[in-house]
């Protein structure tokens, strides 16, 4: 086995995967180091009870929360990583969120670069992960000279005339930008893919534009990249100088190998990200890894995540709901001179946990039922960076997350926005009165958008990474999952980490030549 590399990427996914495609052509020598496997085609793939009730492709792994107490993270070690299982919504970032903005539970910073310089990344990436949607309808959209490289997905009938009566109520609604290939669809010789289980499954049609089927499949076509999957990293270790990593310690099937990078990349996500960098203390480095700022791990985020579900008496006969979003609150509200958040459909909810959550109100209806009238809401609010909110190490070496939920007023009245509109649609609508409206807020297992614990900056004292990702303490130590992140906006974090990848790739092929 070849244990030296021009570059070492840590993990797969959003950032990991875009990364390996950026680099590819560079001709120099890549691995990347992926700690899961690859997710087989197999009929569980679309069975909710097997994928969310027995969470057959989560982590069995457990972690700690800041009372100490154990909770298993909604999170996936696979071959594309979480992008395996996400709903494919690619949002950029507005223009406001990388400025420093007021919030109800305080400052949000500024970024230390523009919306304006992370603004072609976001189309190329737009493009690498075929983004469908469509510019000049949502109106907090950011500035682009480049439209979408496909049109938006049809509402189905049902989601169309509900689209139609939120915008007959004064409101914005706008297609949601989703990554989907459908390019053999209409073409000779081709079945057409019908989208149904999306949110939170795989994929074995190779639809949803994830990191495996985007980006590593084609990376991994080049003779120069290699994948390893099941390899675990244990730490980093230094040269004698202390300014570079020099060794990549993985543990894979209980054998212990050593790897050589002249260039490492962090890209495990912002959780094990962090704890990679912890894990690696040592004589000259006690508090960790790239440390000397002590914000390894701190600045821990999450997004204020939730679902609503409203049953009605009106049917849903919709297969794949999940097709517009609403930003109308997104920066302020008639009632709020501060952010909100945003709405968003979503899709199905599995029939255990509409099962559970219906039942005190509809004892003996079947899934079914429930299904065809109800319409399901997923509401993001921003959470704000605090020093305190952090991922750290207990004494037996797990993963323990400290996090207080802040911002919470920003969240409650965006909720009480959707019920308001879904209020108004119900006085012109018979069939929509006395809904029933049931739902319920992510809390800290909820991890697929987990940011921020390595903040990049200007300076070394308040930020772990520099402006190009690479730590302020070594030479050769990058990160592009979405522990970069200062602040979190409150749009799905996926583009942007995407986006970040190439951003970062572009400035190692100039560094590598």
């Amino acid at each position: 086995m070849n244990t030296k590399y021009d570059i070492i990427i840590i993990g797969s996914g959003a950032g990991g995967g875009t990364l390996a495609y950026k680099l590819a052509p560079s001709g120099k020598s890549i691995l990347i180091l992926e700690r899961g496997n690859y997710i087989p085609k197999e009929k569980e793939n679309w069975d909710p009870k097997e994928v969310f009730t027995n969470g057959r492709y989560r982590t069995t792994e457990k972690w700690y929360d800041k009372n100490d107490q154990p909770f298993s993270p909604y999170t996936h070690y696979a071959v594309g990583g979480n992008t395996k299982m996400y709903g494919a919504a690619l949002f950029r970032l507005r223009e406001n969120d990388f400025k420093e903005t007021k919030h109800f539970g305080g400052l949000s910073p500024a970024w230390p670069i523009s919306y304006d310089e992370l603004e072609p990344f976001y189309t190329e990436a737009e493009r690498l992960y075929s983004a469908h949607g469509e510019r000049g309808i949502d109106p907090t959209e950011p500035k682009t000279k480049s439209g979408y490289p496909f049109p938006p997905l049809k509402h189905e009938p049902s989601m169309q005339e509900l689209y139609d009566s939120i915008r007959s109520l004064g409101y914005r609604p706008f297609p949601l930008p989703i990554g989907v290939r459908l390019g053999e669809n209409g073409k000779e010789g081709s079945s057409p893919v019908r989208l149904s289980n999306f949110d939170g499954f795989p994929d074995p049609t190779e639809a949803k534009a994830d990191a495996q089927v985007v980006s590593l499949k084609e990376a991994l076509r080049a003779p120069n990249v290699s994948l390893i999957t099941g390899a675990h990293v244990d730490r980093l270790l230094t040269d004698k100088s202390g300014k570079r990593v020099s060794v990549v310690e993985v543990t894979r099937h209980g054998e212990k190998i050593s790897f050589e990078g002249d260039i490492v990349v962090l890209a495990a996500g912002a959780v094990n990200s962090a704890a990679i960098l912890l894990r690696s203390n040592g004589r000259s480095n006690p508090n960790g890894l790239a440390n000397s700022s002590g914000l390894v791990g701190r600045n821990y985020m999450l997004h204020q995540n939730g679902c609503i579900i409203n049953f009605s008496k009106k049917p849903n006969t919709s297969q794949f709901q999940k097709s517009f979003s609403l930003s109308d609150f997104y920066s302020q509200a008639n009632d709020s001179e501060y952010p909100l958040g945003t709405i968003q459909l979503m899709g199905k909810n599995d029939p255990d946990t509409v099962l559970d959550l219906a039942k005190d109100y509809f004892p003996g209806k079947s899934f079914e039922e429930l299904s065809n009238h109800s319409i399901d809401f997923w509401i993001t609010s921003e959470d704000l960076p605090d020093f305190n909110n952090q991922v750290t190490l207990r004494k037996d070496g797990s993963i323990q997350t400290i996090y207080t939920v802040n911002n919470r007023e920003a969240y409650n009245r965006l909720k009480k926005k959707l019920f308001e509109i879904l209020d108004k649609l119900a006085e012109r609508d018979p069939l929509l009165r006395d809904a029933v409206r049931v739902g319920y807020d992510l809390g800290v297992s909820g991890v697929s958008h987990q940011m921020g614990t390595l903040k990049f900056g200007k300076d070394p004292k308040f930020s772990v990474l520099d402006l190009n990702c690479k730590a302020h303490d070594l030479d050769n130590l990058y990160a592009v999952d979405a522990s970069f992140f200062v602040s979190a906006g409150a749009y799905n974090p996926s583009l942007t980490i995407m986006a970040n990848a190439l951003r970062v790739g572009k400035h190692l092929l100039g560094r590598l030549k």
